[in-house]
């Protein structure tokens, strides 16, 4: 071989070799929802570059009523995707192996909403009201929280009714339920806009009533685990994602704006989104990304004491890894 084919080959090679190296590695999110500052975090990450410097190619997928994302990862469609942790670990049950690897949320953001002059005071007032509830693995904070109030969810004088709310606050406008699901950041906010006043309104946070479950944590599928390179790539991936909460925290006008420009339905506005982000700005603070095991141990109580119909039937084993947060975090 002559020594001009020689040093064009070692060239090609070399070359390849720097390709190879600097390819982004290509990482798919599912969202749990449509885009909104509920996931600010990941499209600041983006739009800031953090994914960039960890040498990652993210593609953030919105979420929507017919999107469940477990199923989204379970057919290969995702690599992490966003989820609630009674949704995750009832998944996990059934068989798919969720585990979660990061919790960006600290806090609950969910709250029934409901008009004052339906006469609801307490929690002991839900008894024979009409209810809105959220399905498609949404419904599990609240069918526990009946649980632990031991009020059926079947009707009658004694129980409750539960409506299948849809994504909207129709069902308390037109007054068709006492109470409806609410977020802090997001629904509640849609009822004031509605033109009812917030004095005519009675809120339970679950947080506040001591039975708030993990929101918008980050699973991925526990045989990927296994793989060095999928670790690897999803230690970027938090580590990247977790300076993106902490500057959508710090810059939230700035991160409503990047999360409007990220919209392609043009859904939302600028008022709402600058309120929600303001909204989800209390629930990511304190958390550094890595999941507290006290909150998870709550969560998971939470969701075992559902008499005889509880939302998981045995404590979940594996469910979690701070394998992840614990080399993000160095």
């Amino acid at each position: 071989m002559n020594k001009k084919l020689a040093s064009l080959l070692a060239a090609g090679v070399f070359s390849l070799a720097a390709f190879h190296a600097n390819a982004a590695d290509k990482v798919t999110l599912q969202l749990k929802w449509v885009t909104q500052a509920q996931f600010a975090g990941y499209y600041v990450a983006k739009d800031k570059g953090f994914y960039e410097e960890e040498s990652l190619d993210v593609d953030i997928k919105p979420g929507g009523p017919d999107i469940a994302p477990p199923q989204v990862i379970a057919g290969g469609g995702a690599d992490v995707i966003v989820d609630w942790m009674p949704s995750a670990l009832a998944t996990r049950e059934k068989g798919v192996p969720l585990v979660n690897i990061a919790q960006p949320f600290k806090k609950s953001g969910m709250m029934l909403t409901c008009l004052k002059e339906s006469g609801v005071k307490t929690p002991e007032d839900f008894k024979g009201k009409t209810l809105g509830v959220w399905f498609f693995g949404n419904e599990y904070p609240f069918l526990s929280w009946m649980a632990q109030l031991k009020i059926p969810t079947d009707g009658g004088p004694n129980g409750v009714t539960v409506l299948k709310q849809g994504f909207n606050v129709d069902p308390l406008i037109q007054k068709q339920a006492a109470c409806i699901s609410t977020m802090t950041y997001n629904e509640y906010w849609q009822v004031i806009d509605a033109g009812i006043k917030a004095e005519d309104l009675v809120t339970f946070k679950y947080e506040d009533q001591g039975v708030a479950t993990l929101e918008d944590g980050l699973y991925v599928l526990e045989d990927k685990l296994k793989d060095a390179a999928f670790k690897e790539k999803m230690v970027k991936f938090v580590r990247a994602s977790m300076k993106g909460w902490k500057y959508a925290e710090e810059n939230p006008d700035e991160a409503a704006d990047i999360v409007l420009e990220n919209d392609s339905t043009g859904a939302q506005t600028e008022k709402h989104q600058k309120r929600m982000m303001g909204e989800i700005a209390k629930l990511t603070a304190g958390s550094n990304g890595a999941l507290d095991e006290a909150d998870y141990k709550r969560t998971v109580q939470s969701l075992l004491s559902g008499g005889s119909d509880p939302v998981i039937s045995k404590e979940p084993e594996g469910a979690w890894t701070h394998e992840i947060t614990d080399a993000a975090l160095k």
